[in-house]
């Protein structure tokens, strides 16, 4: 585990984080080899060789803060991204979002076919919670369980699923800015909330006020993220995004950019940058990673 107290370079923890990620999630993921063949295939082609792995990094930077096993976290890591990617194959299907493109290679129904598309997201969906419930030794079943529950509750109607049906209902609807957030509290916000809560979870060193402070920086994190995805979407090109840029606008979906304009929505970002750190700040250095996970979410887009 890296010692946050002391820091080392940024870039290379993150970089660090993303490849031991990228071998738990092979290690969790069924071969190709294995039968239903292609199913494993279309799982593998999702999840593996893409993505910043945001959600995993913000896992392991909690749970560092809270002096959790490191391989307790990759276990948390691959629950958050598998639910994370299966959400990204369905979003992408001709019912969804009906896009051609992802991680900068072609979305898993135009590689494979909508059917398996569909298949491979239930089956990663519910990988990422036998991925928890498994037995993990030295962390106590009665905490897995509150952990599969809170997985549960950001992952569904009242999470991720229940926004992304706002989301849908929204498209060409005027919303207020109180009503777009609470759309991406529920789908953007809530998973990488739960990232940050599963991580903290995951050690056993922090008291209720600071598992609560935790919870208000995933709050304002999971926002921030969307806020800076429009901007993203209204100012990059599809080669930087790796998807189609200016989607949201072409399908007429109410977007950060599209309701404040986009000085406004950098100014947004900003703001949220700052309630992040003010909340981090009574950690001091032991949320080191934490407050640079913040700025790189941000100055991605800047």
């Amino acid at each position: 585990m890296i010692d946050t107290h002391k820091g080392g370079d940024f870039r290379d923890w993150m970089a660090g984080i993303q490849a031991r990620t990228e071998t738990a999630l092979a290690e969790v993921l069924p071969e190709a080899t294995i039968a239903p063949a292609r199913l494993h295939s279309a799982m593998r082609y999702a999840v593996l060789g893409g993505g910043k792995r945001v959600r995993p990094l913000l896992a392991h930077a909690a749970g560092e803060l809270a002096g959790a096993d490191a391989r307790h976290l990759d276990r948390v890591a691959c629950a958050v991204e598998l639910i994370h990617a299966y959400s990204l194959v369905h979003d992408d299907l001709p019912c969804m979002d009906d896009d051609v493109l992802r991680r900068g290679k072609p979305t898993v129904h135009v590689e494979y076919d909508e059917a398996t598309a569909l298949l491979a997201g239930d089956a990663l969906q519910t990988l990422a919670f036998q991925t928890l419930a498994d037995n993990i030794p030295g962390l106590e079943p009665a905490v897995r369980v509150e952990m599969l529950a809170q997985l549960a509750l950001a992952s569904g109607s009242r999470g991720m699923a229940g926004g992304q049906a706002i989301d849908l209902a929204s498209v060409g609807v005027q919303l207020t800015r109180e009503e777009l957030e609470f759309m991406h509290v529920h789908k953007t916000g809530a998973l990488i909330r739960a990232a940050v809560l599963l991580g903290a979870r995951a050690g056993g060193r922090l008291s209720a006020a600071d598992l609560g402070r935790l919870d208000h920086y995933g709050k304002v994190i999971g926002l921030l993220f969307q806020v800076v995805n429009d901007i993203l979407d209204a100012e990059a090109d599809t080669a930087t995004l790796g998807k189609t840029a200016g989607k949201d606008a072409d399908n007429d979906k109410p977007t950060y950019v599209s309701l404040l304009g986009r000085t406004e929505a950098h100014r947004l970002a900003e703001d949220m940058l700052a309630d992040a750190q003010r909340t981090l700040a009574p950690f001091g250095t032991g949320a080191g990673r934490l407050s640079q996970l913040a700025d790189y979410i941000v100055h991605r887009a800047f």
